[in-house]
C-alpha cells in the first residue's frame, strides 16, 4: 500500500479555542497515528489579511505550537514547522505563477467571499489574489496525497489539482519519455510487468480506476526502483508523461459542531469562544453568565432546552442521564439554570485539564518548543529542497 502522506496548516491570528480543537486538531491527532503528517504555521497566509498588523502573527506563531502540542499534536508522529521558515514554499509559489491562468484565482469562491466580509480592510492586493496559489505551493511541495479541509475550501484542493496537472503536461514531457518508461517496466520482473501492462490497458481502454489504484500501489512497493522511475511508470499508466507534482485529493473533515457562549458558531469574531488554556475560574464564569431561554425569568418557570445556547453544549458534554435530567428538569421548572450549567462547566474543564497540564512544561520552557519547531523545519526543508530540484530540472533551471 502507497503511504499517505497528509498536510495541514492554520494561520496564527491568536489563541485556539475549542471550536479549533473540535473542528481541526481532533482530525490531526486522529490522522498522525494513521498517515505522515504534516502540521504547519501558516504565517504567511496570515499575511495576506493581517498584513498591517503582523505583531498579531508574531505574538501567536509560538503560542498556536504550544496549543497544538498540549492538544497531543505528537512531534515524533508529525512533522511540525512555520511556513515562512522554508523559503521554498515561496520559489514554487513564484514558478507556479508564469503557469497559473489568471482566470483560475479570480474564479476561486472565497476570494470573492473574503473581499466581501473584510470589506473594511484593502484587500485589492497581489499576495491576496494569490494565495490559493501559494496554497497550492504549499501542498504540491510535499506531494501531499490528502488535505484534510471543510466544504468551502473543496475548491482550492481543485485548483491544486489543475495546477499539478498543468504543470505536469508542460514539463512532464522529458526526451525519450516512452523508451524510459518501457525500460522501468522490464525492472518490475516478468510476472509484474506483464500484470502492469494489463492494468495500464484497463485503464486506459475501460478507465477502470480500480485497476489504476492497484498499479499505483504496486509501482510504490517496488524497493528496486528509483524516484524516476517510479515517476515514470506512474506517468505512463495514466498516458501522460513523467509525473513530477502528485495531485493531492481533499479529506473531508467532519463539520464542527462546536457552538459558542451566545449559541452561534464559537468564532473569535463573535467573542464567545473559551480557548484551550482558560484558567478554570474563567471558564467557569462564562458559562455561569451564558443567556439561557428567556421563557425563564424566575427559577421556577418552565421552559424548553431548544431554545437555549447551554443545551448546545450538553449535546457535546453530557451523557444521555445528564441530558435526560436537563430536559425534564428545564420543561418542569424542577432545576434552575445555574444548576443546569454545572454538568458543562465540569465537561469543559475536564477535557481542557489534560491539555492545560501537557502546556506547562512549554510556556515554562520555551526551548523545547523552538527545538521541535526547528527539527520540524529542517525535515519539512529536506522535503522541499528535493521537490524543488525535480521542480528546477523540468523547467530548465537546474544548471549550476
Amino acid at each position: 500500500m502507497a503511504v499517505e502522506r497528509v498536510l495541514s496548516g492554520m494561520r496564527p491570528t491568536g489563541n485556539l479555542h475549542l471550536g479549533h480543537y473540535n473542528g481541526v486538531l481532533k482530525n490531526w491527532l486522529r490522522l498522525q497515528h494513521e498517515h505522515e503528517c504534516f502540521f504547519f504555521v501558516a504565517d504567511w497566509h496570515a499575511l495576506t489579511t493581517h498584513y498591517d498588523t503582523p505583531e498579531i502573527i508574531e505574538e501567536s506563531v509560538w503560542e498556536m505550537v504550544i496549543d497544538w502540542l498540549a492538544a497531543g499534536v505528537d512531534p515524533s508522529s508529525a512533522t511540525v514547522f512555520i511556513q515562512s521558515k522554508v523559503p521554498e514554499h515561496a520559489e514554487l509559489n513564484t514558478l507556479l505563477s508564469m503557469i497559473t491562468p489568471l482566470s483560475w484565482l479570480e474564479r476561486v469562491p472565497t476570494y470573492k467571499d473574503q473581499q466581501e466580509k473584510l470589506s473594511g480592510k484593502d484587500l485589492a492586493t497581489y499576495g491576496f489574489l494569490g494565495y490559493p496559489l501559494l496554497q497550492s505551493a504549499d501542498i504540491l511541495m510535499y506531494k501531499a496525497t490528502q488535505v484534510p479541509v471543510g466544504e468551502d475550501q473543496i475548491p482550492h484542493i481543485e485548483l491544486t489539482r489543475e495546477i499539478a496537472r498543468r504543470f505536469n503536461h508542460i514539463y512532464g514531457k522529458e526526451a525519450g519519455f516512452e523508451d524510459k518508461a518501457k525500460e522501468a517496466i522490464k525492472k518490475l520482473g516478468k510476472k509484474r510487468a506483464k500484470l502492469y501492462e494489463e492494468m495500464r490497458n484497463s485503464h486506459q481502454e475501460s478507465g477502470d480506476d480500480e485497476a489504476l489504484e492497484s498499479a499505483r500501489a504496486m509501482i510504490e512497493e517496488q524497493q528496486n526502483l528509483s524516484m524516476g522511475d517510479k515517476e515514470r511508470l506512474l506517468g505512463y499508466l495514466e498516458g501522460g508523461g513523467k509525473i513530477i507534482l502528485l495531485e493531492p485529493e481533499y479529506k473531508l473533515t467532519p463539520a464542527s459542531k462546536m457552538p459558542g457562549l451566545d449559541g452561534q458558531k464559537m468564532s473569535k469574531s463573535y467573542n464567545n469562544t473559551i480557548s484551550l488554556r482558560e484558567s478554570p475560574d474563567d471558564v467557569t464564569k462564562k458559562i455561569r453568565t451564558m443567556p439561557t431561554d428567556p421563557a425563564r425569568v424566575r427559577r421556577t418557570d418552565p421552559g424548553d432546552p431548544v431554545n437555549c445556547p447551554v443545551w448546545q453544549l450538553h449535546e457535546i458534554y453530557s451523557d444521555d442521564s445528564v441530558q435526560d435530567w436537563v430536559q425534564t428538569g428545564c420543561k418542569s421548572g424542577g432545576i434552575g439554570c445555574i444548576e443546569c450549567k454545572q454538568p458543562v462547566i465540569d465537561g469543559v474543564l475536564k477535557e481542557l485539564k489534560p491539555m492545560q497540564e501537557r502546556a506547562v512544561q512549554y510556556t515554562e520552557d520555551p526551548s523545547l518548543v523552538k527545538n521541535i519547531v526547528a527539527e520540524g523545519n529542517e525535515k519539512a526543508r529536506k522535503v522541499a529542497r528535493e521537490t524543488m530540484r525535480d521542480v528546477r530540472d523540468a523547467m530548465g533551471l537546474g544548471y549550476s
